[in-house]
């Protein structure tokens, strides 16, 4: 079944959910932007790209650190196994983060890192394996301009349909071509249609990963039009969101020139566009 076909289906079977209940990770992890915390989900967000609108925050809040980006190459980072994804950042001001999923591709996550630069942002790129693989280099240019790059497996499988061996194997693999072309093994990771288990957790935490959903799904990956994407963003636009758009996985385009459009006008409404940042525990 395509990947196309496998999200519709999946929408139909599950529609409307992605609403946070009581907070549920491991223990408490320190996560930060530009001094903001993460905040983590309290229900996953349906098969993905789903959540297909924006969510309200929960009341647990992670203790706030000042400082934002990736952690200082070499450090050692202590991970907790979650029982959910990280899904918001919270704190002060109007902050938010982009994060693009499937990539990279040759055609278009070029035009993206290009605004990006621009416009001085910082991003967060969730690869494949197999298309990291192929495209090494641009892995090299989101390590240069400051953007975090996670793991979004190696062939963007349905992960909890997977044994253990299977999802293992699937992350390592990401891991190490990561790690090889970014300079650092990835910090984050996001399963693939949003779906997680237990599993994924524990084995994401054995490799040092981080699990991290999103608030605004913009349902680019449906081609829905640039002005319908670029609504999305701003009509949802609020402080602690977490954007998800894709720059791979099929045509573009309206992707590429949806950010080209509502990039400038969040930042002239304010909101600051960062990353989030791991600290040691």
């Amino acid at each position: 079944m395509k990947k196309d076909q496998l999200i519709t289906r999946r929408r139909a079977l599950i529609a409307g959910a992605a609403v946070l209940g009581s907070a549920g990770a491991a223990g408490t992890a320190r996560l930060l932007t530009a001094g903001q915390a993460v905040e983590p989900a309290r229900s996953l967000p349906l098969a993905g790209p789903p959540a297909s609108r924006a969510l309200k925050p929960s009341a647990y809040r992670l203790q706030p650190l000042a400082g934002y980006g990736p952690p200082p190459r070499g450090t050692q980072l202590h991970t907790l196994v979650r029982n959910e994804p990280f899904m918001r950042v919270s704190g002060r001001g109007r902050t938010m983060v982009l994060s693009f999923d499937d990539g990279p591709d040759p055609h278009y996550t070029p035009e993206i890192l290009r605004t990006l630069r621009e416009y001085d942002v910082h991003a967060m790129f969730f690869v494949c394996g197999e298309m990291a693989a192929d495209n090494k280099d641009l892995l090299g240019v989101m390590a240069d301009d400051g953007h975090i790059v996670g793991n979004h497996t190696w062939s963007h499988p349905l992960l909890t349909k997977l044994s253990r061996s299977a999802i293992r194997s699937e992350m390592e693999r990401t891991s190490d071509v990561i790690a090889d072309a970014y300079g650092e093994p990835p910090a984050w990771f996001r399963a693939p249609y949003g779906e997680w288990n237990r599993a994924t957790y524990q084995i994401g935490a054995e490799l040092g990963m981080e699990p991290m959903a999103w608030t605004i799904d913009t349902l680019d990956w449906s081609r829905p039009g640039t002005r319908s994407i670029v609504g999305t963003v701003q009509k949802e636009a609020a402080p602690g969101v977490v954007v998800l758009q894709h720059d791979a996985g099929g045509e573009r385009s309206q992707s590429v020139q949806a950010l080209r459009t509502y990039l400038p006008r969040l930042l002239d409404a304010g909101y600051h566009i960062t990353v989030p940042h791991r600290k040691n525990v």
